[in-house]
């Protein structure tokens, strides 16, 4: 799903990024220079209701493990927001981007430095029974197993 676009205009790469409850109507990309083959190729930078142009997020190369194509990937997070918004861009026709919301499910089709994967947890079996140990409710729902009846005082 498209939410944004970035144009290059004068050699600056500016645009916007619209969900039904984020509205960044100015963002920019700032190339970061940096010999760290980890570091972000960009940062992104919006602009705050002082006018000043505050970091929003960052972004990385990656490619497609299926297709080979090249993308940016990366997330806009702020304070304000309640969770981080994943988000790829992918060269447009007129210089730019277009902003795309990625959702992090799809991180296993893309490259390493896409994060890490999330566990499946309904592949673990019918029951993991070795992580809190057995149940001390009774099958009438009675406390079971735990050496003394209710109602008798700790001893600590």
């Amino acid at each position: 799903m498209n939410i944004g676009e970035i144009f290059n205009q004068n050699g600056r790469l500016t645009g916007s990024i619209a969900t039904r409850t984020i509205d960044l109507p100015r963002i920019g990309l700032r190339k970061v220079m940096s010999e760290n083959e980890k570091a972000p190729v960009y940062e992104i930078l919006a602009l705050n209701v002082a006018r000043r142009w505050v970091q929003v997020g960052a972004l990385w190369e990656a490619a497609s493990k299926r297709t080979g194509e090249v993308f940016l990937a990366g997330n806009v997070d702020d304070p304000s927001l309640p969770e981080p918004l994943p988000i790829a861009l992918f060269p447009a026709d007129h210089g730019g981007y277009m902003v795309a919301w990625r959702r992090d499910t799809m991180r296993s089709d893309f490259g390493g430095s896409m994060g890490t994967s999330r566990t499946n947890y309904d592949d673990r079996g019918a029951r993991d029974q070795g992580g809190f140990g057995d149940s001390t409710a009774g099958a009438d729902g009675e406390l079971a197993g735990a050496g003394a009846p209710f109602g008798e005082e700790d001893p600590f």
